[in-house]
């Protein structure tokens, strides 16, 4: 295990976080974005562009308070029945986030991946984009940045039953065989630990269909800030909340 930085230990100890029990993923709806916007009078899509500041100082506090995995809910299956300026916008935003950050990403040792379906109706030059970014910090190992894009909980499991239901009919697997562990490892990204740590800006109380299966044991955390006024000390201040809790994965305390 790698030695804990000084400037980690110092926000441990403001925060009162345990160093060594930091979550090891952290899943973060990013919502608010839209009624930050409205109360100050200004386009939805000014509501986006303002989250991006919130998104990449979480990303940088998570990085050096040791968080390995992050991954954030930008463009949920459902949000193509937004209006069509805004899913555009929506598109193209996402681009220059991924264009124009992945030279910092590269930097700081983070992995971007891309998670969700891919191919139409997402534009091709979204896709080129997309590709690019990971390929280009696909060997970075200090962090894995996901964004959850063209996501939905429910759209990733019926994507693994396909699989599944392919196999079996192929006669490489037969229905009997089937296990939990099966379901896991035909996901997006089977690779990636499940969040321990579940976060959800703005105030509402919902799941809204993100990391369904992945989520099973997570610690939910729902905070009432906005999604561009969110920041790495609102994160410290999840993480100890978290750390507050007692996780017993169905069993009894001890």
């Amino acid at each position: 295990m790698p030695a804990i930085s000084h400037h980690c230990l110092a926000i441990c100890k403001q925060y009162g976080i345990d160093p060594d029990a930091v979550p090891q993923h952290v899943a973060v709806i990013c919502d608010g974005n839209g009624r930050w916007a409205k109360a100050r009078g200004l386009p939805r899509i000014r509501g986006h562009a303002a989250g991006e500041e919130a998104l990449w100082d979480t990303v940088k506090g998570a990085l050096e308070i040791g968080v390995k995995w992050i991954t954030v809910f930008v463009f949920s299956t459902e949000n193509w029945q937004r209006p069509d300026d805004e899913v555009g916008f929506l598109m193209k935003f996402n681009r220059d986030v991924l264009t124009m950050r992945r030279e910092e990403a590269n930097t700081y040792g983070i992995r971007v991946r891309v998670l969700g379906r891919r191919g139409a109706p997402i534009p091709e030059d979204v896709l080129v984009a997309i590709r690019e970014t990971e390929e280009m910090t696909a060997d970075n190992k200090k962090m894995t940045l996901n964004f959850c894009f063209n996501y939905g909980g429910r759209a990733e499991i019926v994507d693994a039953v396909r699989t599944l239901a392919a196999e079996v009919a192929a006669g490489t697997l037969s229905p009997e065989e089937i296990t939990e562990s099966h379901v896991a490892a035909r996901l997006y990204a089977p690779d990636v630990p499940d969040p321990d740590l579940w976060i959800r800006t703005s105030g509402e109380l919902r799941l809204s269909n993100f990391l369904l299966w992945e989520a099973a044991y997570a610690e939910l955390v729902f905070v009432p800030v906005l999604w561009p006024d969110y920041r790495r000390e609102h994160l410290y201040q999840a993480i100890a909340e978290f750390q507050s809790r007692h996780r017993r994965y169905g069993d009894i305390d001890r």
